[in-house]
């Protein structure tokens, strides 16, 4: 399915994560999946929440860039394979994921998929 993901555009800076989700916490929206990547001057935060039009709100309005994104997500048997099987059919299709991630929790897995073509690839995924 395609999702909405935020990504948060942070200076390298000791608290700025703690900023973040303070201001989440104190606005009550919950972190459902994130990332951090980084250079040496700026990181990004990738973010899902169960409220995302209140997360950018108060984002915002706390002066942080946010950028809306679309995303394809799925969730997959946290069994060997799973995943091969699932991104194979996006891979022979010539689709090239820019970035993902993933986590499992007990029998499931989810995963979190951006590519530059997001409706061909969540056709290719819906299929297996």
């Amino acid at each position: 399915m395609i999702i909405d993901q935020l990504s948060i555009f942070l200076n390298n800076a000791v608290g700025r994560i703690t900023e973040v989700t303070s201001t989440l916490s104190e606005a009550g929206v919950n972190l459902k999946a994130f990332t951090l990547s980084e250079s040496s001057d700026f990181g990004i935060l990738r973010i899902i929440t169960d409220n995302n039009e209140k997360a950018v709100e108060v984002l915002k309005a706390n002066y942080f860039a946010v950028n809306v994104t679309k995303v394809v997500y799925m969730e997959l048997g946290d069994t060997p394979g799973a995943l091969y099987n699932s991104i194979q059919k996006v891979s022979d299709a010539g689709v090239s994921i820019e970035y993902m991630y993933a986590f499992s929790t007990g029998d499931a897995a989810s995963v979190v998929i951006r590519t530059e073509d997001i409706e061909r690839c969540n056709a290719l995924i819906e299929e297996v």
